[in-house]
């Protein structure tokens, strides 16, 4: 499909990736609308960024993304493409005296939840575009995780396995479903992640991804070059290497 004459949603807009991509998209003569739970930041985001819309939504609320969907489509009724962004990642220390199972509700309830009920909550409106797209973000750690954030990769992981169903339920409707999945990259997702000399620049990541995104036919999936280790990982027997690589003793 054509991006760049897409209206599109991105949750998680006002910061890192998802910032990066509304930027981008914008630029590529997309109209986009970007949601956040930071409103400070949000509205920081659309000043530095003239004809961006924004929204406040924390998407860990079912009921919050119930009235945003009405909202957001009787509002924008041109609305085809949603880019579910918003995640968290936070380490888990399993052998503490209390582990924290807080960390692990959050994370599945942002980083796998609220993508399927907002997507739910979108669907018939985006059946009635003459296209459409669900765009999933799941990350290098579906494929090869890292253990110290293991609920952060286990989420990703059923993001990848998510979205390739959803892909073939939807395979003969107007709705495309694309899975980006990042390698690390240099944005604050986690403490010092932006200052890491093993990340990729996100600009570079940006430029990289929406070119492959704006591709055609659309792919199924946007891989950036630097993620290929961990995708192929299994395939070519290489998953213990990248694994140890990514999890040292």
């Amino acid at each position: 499909m054509d991006f760049s004459k897409a209206t599109i949603l991105i949750t998680g807009g006002n910061s890192g990736i998802g910032r990066g991509l509304a930027k981008a998209l914008m630029a590529e003569g997309a109209k986009v609308i970007i949601t956040g739970r930071d409103d400070t930041r949000l509205k920081e985001t659309l000043y530095a960024n003239p004809g961006m819309l924004g929204y406040e939504l924390d998407v860990t609320d079912p009921l919050a993304i119930k009235q945003f969907a009405a909202d957001i489509t009787e509002h924008h009724p041109d609305l085809n493409v949603v880019i579910h962004n918003a995640g968290i990642m936070v380490s888990e220390k399993v052998l503490a005296e209390s582990y924290d199972l807080d960390i692990v509700e959050k994370t599945i309830s942002t980083n796998l939840l609220a993508p399927i009920r907002l997507t739910a909550a979108l669907l018939e409106h985006l059946r009635t575009r003459d296209e459409a797209a669900v765009v999933t973000v799941s990350s290098g750690l579906a494929f090869v995780p890292r253990a110290d954030t293991l609920t952060y990769s286990a989420s990703k992981a059923a993001i990848h396995s998510w979205s390739t169903s959803l892909r073939h339920e939807l395979r003969s409707t107007n709705v495309a479903v694309v899975e980006i999945a990042p390698p690390l990259v240099a944005t604050e997702l986690t403490p010092g992640q932006s200052e890491n000399p093993r990340a990729m620049p996100l600009a570079d990541f940006v430029t990289e991804s929406v070119e492959l995104l704006c591709s055609q036919p659309t792919p199924s999936e946007v891989l950036v070059g630097r993620v290929m280790p961990q995708r192929t990982a299994e395939a070519t027997g290489n998953f213990d290497k990248v694994f140890g690589l990514i999890n040292p003793v």
